[in-house]
């Protein structure tokens, strides 16, 4: 079987490779599972002089390697370029604190001796996404390899010039062989890898569906899994909220990657006194963007990742205005490339499409509420619960309703973004377990106790 890296601006094939076999795998398998027994002895502080080392290659080639994501999966370059330099800081911030977080904590008992160590598992895979191709895969390896696991990655089918590049920049940071490896392989192959217990624990970040499939699988196999099933996250705006600040946030939130994103603002639920307000500024706000070659270092906006999605994107949209709606959309048609113009919909109501399921594109539902209440009640109202936010000028009464929404994460006068140094994941279907901090390197570590006595 063929895997085709295909360009979303061109249209033309960047780069075609031979997937591998699942006998491949189970070979490549065996030699991760012989190289962890030297990787997981080594101190943290030895396995954090690779990752430091890691940092620096990806600063050192940060434009080589943007240039790979845009031509994969058509982000624009300058974000591209903030990608790479957010993996650097990730691996940066593992370095320096991963020692003090794996250190043994010591429980006062009645015994001599009392403490808690932290171990690593073993083989852990990564199912990872194509919309933050470098940032997902390292989110998930960094903290797994700094732990003293090692890691197989399979990487979307179409970013796997980037998978293959990642496996590149950790061989030349130094990690032994087979500490980490890419497999150019389908999905089938993977759900096969771990319904026959060849690994020691999954991370994954994709859809619901895919999602419940992994947990099935590493479920029945006894296998600590996290999971990241996306969002459709609130921005919930109040009636004393700075409002242009507010409509520049929510442009650049939802429009980010071509609103590729699973913690972009999704749902724009705005107090019915500051509803025309925010919806004029968020239009001039829409009217400042540049549509067009993602290669170019001032566009904002370049193609959605497939050409499949712009056909999913024009069905929500169909779905919109067969129930009311009248979409304000912005921007010329483009001559080629998988475009989605970026829409508006200034009328939302909570029955569409756009407000109830994962929109991946740049399409932005405004849902009018009447009082703080019923916008807390429309940002719970869905299946997901990633991130939320909350624009107020009462801080103390933004935190209150923070409080009041079931989310994993809520940002107040912000935007949403991980962020090396606190946890991310979701609750109800927006996943299962934390990624990044302190909390996310012990996702895949052995909790143990060990008590001493005379």
């Amino acid at each position: 079987m063929k895997i085709k890296s295909v360009n979303p601006y061109t249209e033309e094939v960047n780069w075609t490779y031979e997937a591998l076999s699942f006998g491949n795998c189970e070979d490549q398998i065996e030699n991760s599972r012989a190289a962890f027994s030297g990787w997981g002895s080594l101190s943290v502080e030895e396995r954090t002089t690779y990752i430091a080392r890691a940092a620096e290659i990806l600063r050192q080639n940060r434009r080589a390697y943007a240039g790979i994501i845009t031509k994969e999966m058509g982000k624009p370059i300058s974000q591209s370029l903030v990608e790479i330099e957010k993996c650097a800081w990730l691996c940066d911030y593992y370095a320096e604190n991963a020692a003090e977080f794996l250190k043994d904590e010591v429980v006062e008992t009645e015994a001599e001796k009392s403490y808690i160590t932290f171990e690593p598992l073993g083989i852990i895979l990564g199912i990872m996404p194509w919309n933050f191709p470098f940032w997902q895969a390292f989110r998930f390896a960094v903290p797994a390899l700094t732990a003293g696991n090692v890691c197989l990655l399979k990487h979307a089918s179409n970013v796997p010039g980037s998978a293959l590049e990642i496996e590149k920049i950790f061989i030349e940071a130094g990690l032994p062989e087979d500490v980490f490896k890419t497999l150019l392989i389908d999905s089938k192959a993977a759900m096969e890898i771990i319904d026959e217990d060849l690994v020691d624990g999954v991370s994954f970040t994709g859809s619901v569906g895919a999602g419940s499939q992994i947990g099935e699988l590493a479920g029945r196999m006894i296998k600590p899994f996290v999971l990241e099933l996306g969002g459709s996250d609130p921005f919930i705006v109040l009636e004393d909220a700075d409002i242009d600040r507010a409509a520049l946030v929510a442009v650049r939130s939802r429009f980010l990657n071509a609103g590729q994103s699973c913690i972009a603002a999704k749902r724009f639920i705005v107090i019915e006194d500051v509803v025309v307000d925010f919806i004029e500024a968020f239009e001039l706000h829409m009217q400042e963007l540049k549509i067009g070659d993602p290669m170019d270092e001032e566009t904002d906006i370049g193609p959605v990742a497939k050409k499949e999605f712009v056909d999913s994107l024009e069905k929500i949209l169909k779905d919109a205005k067969k129930k009311g709606a009248e979409p304000y959309v912005y921007g010329k048609e483009q001559d080629k490339g998988f475009f989605f113009r970026p829409t508006l919909i200034p009328a939302a109501s909570t029955d569409m499409k756009v407000c109830n399921v994962e929109v991946f594109g740049p399409i932005a539902p405004v849902i009018m509420a009447k009082d703080e209440d019923e916008a807390v009640e429309i940002a719970n109202s869905t299946e997901f619960g990633l991130g939320a936010e909350v624009w107020s000028a009462d801080l103390e009464r933004a935190e209150r309703l923070a409080k009041k929404i079931r989310s994993g994460f809520v940002t107040i006068n912000g935007r949403v973004k991980s962020d090396p140094r606190l946890p991310i994941g979701g609750i109800k279907k927006s996943g299962i377990g934390r990624e990044l901090s302190y909390y996310g390197l012990k996702e895949f570590v052995n909790v143990k106790t060990v008590v001493v006595n005379k």
